[in-house]
C-alpha cells in the first residue's frame, strides 16, 4: 500500500478491483457501460475487525463505501458490518 492509512474501530481499507472491459463472448464494454466493481483487495484493517484480514478479496454493499484519492491512488472505507463476504 502506497498510502499510510489506518483505519479506526471496525473499518477497512480496500481497494476495487477493476471492473470487466470484454464481455465473455469476446465484446468491448465502453466505460459507462462497465459495472461498477463490487470485490476489493483489502489494505489495511482497524483494531476492531474480527472477520477480515489484509490481503483478503470482499464483496461488498454497492453504496456503503466512503471513496478517498490519495497521490494516484484510489481506496474506500468500507464497514465491517457492509461486506458480505470474503472470496477465496
Amino acid at each position: 500500500m502506497g498510502a499510510n492509512i489506518q483505519p479506526l474501530a471496525d473499518y477497512v481499507v480496500a481497494q476495487a478491483e477493476e471492473a470487466a472491459s470484454k464481455t465473455a463472448s469476446g465484446l468491448y464494454l465502453p466505460d459507462n457501460a462497465k459495472e461498477k466493481p463490487k470485490t476489493a483487495k483489502v489494505v489495511a484493517v482497524g483494531k476492531e475487525a474480527k472477520q477480515v484480514r489484509v490481503g483478503d478479496r470482499i464483496i461488498y454493499k454497492s453504496y456503503s463505501t466512503t471513496d478517498i484519492k490519495i497521490g494516484s491512488e484510489e481506496y474506500m472505507l468500507v464497514k465491517e458490518e457492509d461486506i458480505l463476504a470474503t472470496v477465496k
